[in-house]
């Protein structure tokens, strides 16, 4: 069996994953402004620490999984919110693949801070791969109005923090994800996380049927899945050949985008996604080659 064909399974399982975040990036686009960002988030982490106490009820309770870093964890958490929030409400304001391509640039951005915080070697060609990937965000948001005298493009700037502020997430991860267990990251991450979204849902709260609030509760546990299937594909095949495949968000936005909203990609979009996906497979590459 060659070796592409022995990582297909890693493909699929990754290619699940990007498809169920991309389903749940877009909760708040079919809910078509009737459920506030907030309340979505605080939904879904509920969601997601129900799951995660039962599950770890059978694998020796909360107590087996304390942190010696809680400061780290909360701060990852607080990256995390404000990441998932600023994406959640950028999608239904813009188009769904515009968002999601500005939403992507946190690959490039995490590692940009990896270089300056972890002392990563960036060469040349490394910053090569960064400016095709950054020109192309630039060519989606210049597309919405950005740098001309108009807020046009604020939800192309809030999708561009959330790419920030998922970036500075990875970066706590990386760190996190040297000392802690995946388990006690996901705990910890999913409680600060549901902390943090309670008074800001409490404030902004709308009264649901009961099928939308079931399936706002379902986010967390589709979350937890998606995190799942990204474990099993990036520990099954090499950083080079899974990681492009995250990129896949792309297309399957698009295809949201397009079935269910009738939302076409305008040439401009076409052309920074291409760039976009240029340059994060270009640094995938690249960091493979320096890893040997």
């Amino acid at each position: 069996m060659s070796d592409d064909r022995s990582h297909l399974p890693a493909i699929l399982w990754v290619l699940l994953s990007t498809f169920i975040w991309a389903l749940i990036f877009a909760a708040a686009k079919f809910a078509d402004g009737r459920i506030g960002v907030f309340q979505i988030t605080f939904l879904r982490y509920l969601g997601a620490f129900v799951v995660l106490l039962v599950f770890l009820s059978r694998q020796g309770g909360p107590r087996a999984n304390i942190s010696q870093q809680p400061g780290v964890h909360f701060a990852r958490a607080l990256c995390g919110c404000g990441a998932a929030v600023a994406i959640t409400w950028a999608s239904p304001n813009m188009p769904l693949v515009d968002a999601t391509a500005i939403g992507m640039a946190f690959g490039v951005l995490t590692m940009l801070l990896g270089a300056v915080f972890l002392k990563e070697v960036v060469s040349a060609a490394y910053w090569r791969a960064v400016v095709i990937a950054l020109s192309g965000v630039a060519l989606i948001m210049v597309s919405k109005g950005a740098f001309q005298s108009k807020f046009s493009f604020l939800p192309a700037l809030v999708a561009f923090v959330s790419a920030l502020l998922f970036a500075i997430e990875g970066l706590l991860i990386a760190l996190l994800g040297r000392a802690e267990k995946a388990y006690t990251v996901m705990l910890y991450v999913t409680f600060f996380g549901f902390c943090l979204m309670t008074l800001p849902a409490i404030f902004g709260w709308q009264a649901l049927p009961w099928q939308a609030f079931v399936l706002c509760i379902l986010l967390g546990p589709a979350g937890l899945v998606a995190q799942y299937c990204t474990i099993r594909g990036y520990r099954s095949a090499p950083l080079s050949v899974v990681a492009p495949v995250d990129y896949s968000w792309l297309v399957f936005s698009a295809l949201i985008g397009i079935v269910f909203f009738n939302e076409w990609p305008s040439a401009m979009t076409l052309l920074g996604c291409s760039a976009i996906l240029m340059g994060g497979v270009l640094l995938v590459r690249l960091r493979r080659a320096t890893q040997g």
